[in-house]
């Protein structure tokens, strides 16, 4: 019975609230248009003022919403037309790059057109071949010397799951213990290697060439073997090239003085980059630099991090990509100029930091930072303190450091 009220009986007369909708010229769109509504049959009518003045209310809500709407269409619009013109942008930079520098890179590379091009950031197609070239290959690393060294690794891997104690010629006085930590700790690191991309996870497509890379250097390099940060450094030249180059790129990239310096843990150049760093803090950010040393917040607390993964961890993938892009170009002062620049960009909110906060904010910086905003800060960091440059500074500061280790009284210039 109560089936058949519901399929069969007639459908109730209309309330008094459905007449008063069915007479409006429109059906309300949000609760703001109820204001327009009449009252209820068994309450009092809207007095003509009353209802005078919420017709005024919700034209002006109308105006308002539409001028919401207009100025989400133009920025709408307008982000739309900053992507062409990047693109655009890319795609001119794209030929350049293939057709007139790539082709007579020897000549080219030091050219003013091609640093004020670099800076603006290499194109991803061909960032890979720009490292590659920039970084070069002083090593005389072979295709052929990383097939060897990764079978070495495998070899070495497959020992070490047996429970196997075979030590290899060039391993002599490293023994089976560490050789295992290093490996051990490459797992461990590849797994936390830029988690949220979730491809060097395990199961993901370049897990096992982060792996082999990894493991191929510490046999190309039992005496520095794998440290903590390596894994960045090569999975960012994984996203740009191919296993091969990108070993030899590794490889050249870590033996450069400064990379090797912090990797082998050479505490004497390591304080050698710091002192020098300070210098030109204090003649870029004197209040911020006088603030921090008098919280005793010394680089080597924000700095290690940075320098030791090159910013990769740091920083948002593609801002880091940028700051690879001209550390390529200008080599390892341009890392210590980044530094400055991040300082730089939050002095103000630094200098009202204690040293518990600020070491904080600086170990994990914004995840937001964007890459216009930081490059304008760079560029406004100087390089030189006292007509000196960076590498004078830090040869001064080298030779200083030798006098005192002979006894020989320091002479600051």
């Amino acid at each position: 019975m109560e089936h058949e009220d519901k399929a069969g009986s007639p459908s109730r007369p209309p309330s008094p609230k459905q007449n008063v909708r069915k007479n409006l010229d429109f059906e309300p769109l949000s609760t703001t248009a109820l204001i327009l509504e009449d009252r209820p049959a068994n309450l009092p009518a809207k007095p003509a003022e009353e209802a005078q003045k919420h017709r005024q209310q919700y034209e002006e809500m109308v105006v308002q919403a539409k001028k919401r709407e207009l100025k989400e269409a133009q920025r709408r619009k307008k982000q739309l037309e900053e992507r062409c013109r990047v693109e655009e942008s890319i795609g001119h930079a794209v030929l350049t790059w293939n057709n007139e520098i790539l082709p007579n890179w020897e000549t080219m590379w030091c050219s003013r057109k091609v640093r004020d091009l670099w800076w603006q950031g290499i194109p991803p197609s061909v960032r890979g071949k720009v490292w590659s070239l920039a970084i070069g290959n002083e090593l005389n690393i072979t295709h052929e010397l990383f097939d060897i060294c990764l079978a070495r690794a495998k070899e070495r891997w497959r020992s070490l799951s047996t429970g196997g104690s075979e030590v290899e010629n060039e391993d002599a006085g490293f023994s089976a213990a560490d050789r295992e930590a290093s490996l051990e700790l490459i797992k461990l690191d590849i797994s936390r290697t830029f988690p949220s991309l979730c491809i060097f996870q395990q199961g993901g497509p370049y897990h096992d060439m982060l792996h082999s890379i990894l493991g191929a250097y510490t046999c190309y390099r039992p005496d520095v073997g794998y440290v903590q940060g390596m894994s960045f450094i090569a999975a960012v030249l994984i996203l740009n090239l191919d296993a091969a180059d990108a070993f030899i790129a590794f490889s050249n990239l870590l033996n450069k003085p400064c990379q090797m310096a912090f990797f082998r843990v050479d505490h004497g150049l390591m304080l050698t980059y710091f002192a020098a760093f300070e210098v030109f803090f204090e003649e870029n950010l004197p209040k911020l630099f006088a603030h921090f040393k008098k919280n005793n917040l010394t680089p080597d607390i924000y700095l290690i991090d940075w320098i030791f993964t090159l910013y990769s961890k740091s920083l948002p993938l593609d801002l880091a990509c940028r700051v690879w892009d001209v550390f390529c170009r200008d080599g390892e002062e341009f890392l210590f100029r980044t530094a400055l620049g991040i300082l730089k960009l939050f002095e103000d909110i630094l200098a009202r930091m204690d040293f518990i906060h600020s070491a904080q904010f600086l170990t994990r910086l914004p995840e937001d930072l964007p890459a216009d905003e930081v490059f304008a800060a760079i560029a406004t960091v100087q390089m030189q303190s006292r007509n000196k440059k960076w590498a004078q500074v830090l040869a001064a500061l080298q030779k200083d450091i030798r006098e005192m280790e002979k006894g020989s009284p320091s002479l600051r210039h």
